[in-house]
C-alpha cells in the first residue's frame, strides 16, 4: 500500500444521505450523483453505499460511467446527465442507462435505434430554463413531449431542469432561481393538462435542496452535500454534512538546513533560520496542485506545518521547525473529515485556490489509492 492514499469514509456519506433525506417530504426519491468517480470518491464503492443509505436512482455524466456501474453488477436505474453521441446510443440501449433528451433529432434517433434493437428506452425530457447548457425550450417541452408518445420505443420516464444560482442568497439570485422554477412549473402543468404524464419531476440540486424546497418535486439530485461540503459558505449552516474524503500521505524523509539554504526548483523559498525540512511523497500528479504552495499547511499529529518551496509532481517539502517532535514515518493529513480532527478540509484547500470543494476531490488523481473505511466497505 502506497504511503499516499485517500480514505473514504463511507459512514460519513451515509450519514449525509440520512441528512439530506431529513430534508425532504417522505418519499421524494434521491438521486446521487456518482459521475467523475463520484467525485473523485470512487463511483462503485459509493454507489452501493448510497443505495443502503437510501438512494433511489443514481447518475453519472457520459456512457462509459454508467457501464461501469452496470458490470460492476449495479441494478438500480442510472441516469445519463450529459448528452451523448449517436455511436453510443446502442451501448446505452444494452446496458439500460436512462438519457436525458433535448431536441427532435436525438429522440428520433434514439427510438430508430431502440426499434432496431427491439428495445423500450425510458428517457428524461431536460428543460432548460435558464443554466443555457442543455434543455428544450419551456415552449417546446409538450411537443417533445407528444413525439416521444408517438414512439413505442420510447418511455417519457422523467422531465427535469437543472438550477445555476440556487446555492446563492443574493436577493436577484434568489429572484432569479424562483424565475426558472415558475418557467419549471408551467411547462410540467402544460404537458399535464395535454394528458401527458411527465414521470418523475426533478430539479434541485444541494442549493436547492436546502434553500427552496418547492424545488424537490419527486426526486432530488445532490451533489457535493452527499460527499460533505455545502454547497456555499452562505448555507453551510442549514444542513449538517461530514466531509467524506481524507487525503493523508508520510513523512519519509527529514533533512536538518541551515539558514540561507533553499528548498524545491526555482529557490522560491529560503530558509531564515536552522530547521528541519520533511518530505512527503505526494505532490502535483496526485492532485496537490502546485499552486499551494505557498498558502497550505499540513496537519501531523496536532500541529500545522506549511508546505515550502515549489510542489514537485511526486513530492513536497514542509517545514517542521528548529526542533521538531515530528518523526519519520508519521501520518500527515494533506485533507481530511472534520471530525478526524483539526486541520484543512477539501473547502480550506479549495479557498486557497479560489475553487471550489467539487474541484480538489475531482483532481485526486487514479494513482491514488483509494481505501474504504466503514462497515459498508465491502
Amino acid at each position: 500500500m502506497r504511503a499516499t492514499r485517500a480514505i473514504i469514509h463511507l459512514k460519513n456519506l451515509q450519514s449525509n444521505i440520512a441528512a439530506i433525506r431529513g430534508n425532504l417530504t417522505p418519499g421524494t426519491r434521491l438521486c446521487i450523483p456518482v459521475k467523475a468517480d463520484a467525485y473523485g470518491h470512487g463511483a462503485v464503492r459509493v454507489a452501493v453505499a448510497a443505495i443502503r443509505a437510501g438512494a433511489t436512482h443514481l447518475a453519472v455524466a457520459s456512457v462509459q460511467e454508467g457501464i461501469d456501474l452496470r458490470e460492476a453488477g449495479i441494478v438500480a436505474p442510472i441516469l445519463s446527465l450529459s448528452l451523448p453521441i449517436p455511436e453510443e446510443v446502442p451501448s446505452i440501449i444494452e446496458h439500460e442507462l436512462t438519457p436525458l433528451v433535448v431536441d427532435e433529432e436525438f429522440i428520433e434517433e434514439l427510438a430508430r435505434i431502440a426499434k432496431g434493437m427491439g428495445r423500450t428506452v425510458p428517457v428524461h425530457l431536460k428543460i432548460d430554463t435558464g443554466m443555457n447548457r442543455i434543455g428544450c425550450a419551456p415552449e417546446s417541452a409538450v411537443e417533445l413531449a407528444k413525439l416521444i408518445a408517438r414512439h413505442r420505443n420510447l418511455e417519457l420516464a422523467g422531465t427535469a431542469t437543472h438550477l445555476s444560482v440556487a446555492d446563492s442568497v443574493d436577493p436577484g439570485d434568489i429572484e432569479y432561481t424562483r424565475s426558472q422554477l415558475g418557467k419549471f412549473d408551467a411547462s410540467i402543468e402544460a404537458m399535464r393538462k395535454e394528458g401527458i404524464d411527465p414521470g418523475i419531476v426533478h430539479a434541485a440540486n444541494s442549493g436547492a435542496i436546502v434553500q427552496f424546497p418547492e424545488s424537490h418535486y419527486d426526486m432530488v439530485r445532490p451533489g457535493i452535500l452527499t460527499y460533505g461540503y455545502a454547497p456555499s459558505a452562505d448555507l453551510a449552516e442549514r444542513v449538517s454534512v461530514r466531509p467524506v474524503m481524507e487525503l493523508e500521505t508520510r513523512v519519509v524523509a527529514m533533512k536538518k538546513i541551515m539558514a540561507g539554504d533553499s528548498v524545491s526548483y526555482g529557490r522560491t523559498w529560503t530558509a531564515k533560520e536552522d530547521t528541519w525540512i520533511g518530505t512527503l511523497p505526494i505532490g502535483y500528479a496526485d492532485g496537490l496542485v502546485r499552486s499551494l504552495s505557498p498558502g497550505l499547511k499540513i496537519r501531523i499529529g496536532d500541529g500545522l506545518f506549511p508546505i515550502v518551496g515549489r510542489i514537485c509532481m511526486d513530492q513536497c517539502m514542509v517545514d517542521l521547525g528548529p526542533d521538531p517532535w515530528v518523526q519519520r514515518w508519521d501520518r500527515a493529513v494533506i485533507f481530511g473529515p472534520a471530525d478526524v480532527g483539526s486541520g484543512p478540509t477539501a473547502e480550506t484547500v479549495a479557498d486557497l485556490l479560489g475553487t471550489i470543494p467539487y474541484e480538489i476531490t475531482c483532481g485526486i488523481n487514479k494513482r491514488v489509492p483509494r481505501v474504504y473505511d466503514g462497515e459498508d466497505a465491502r
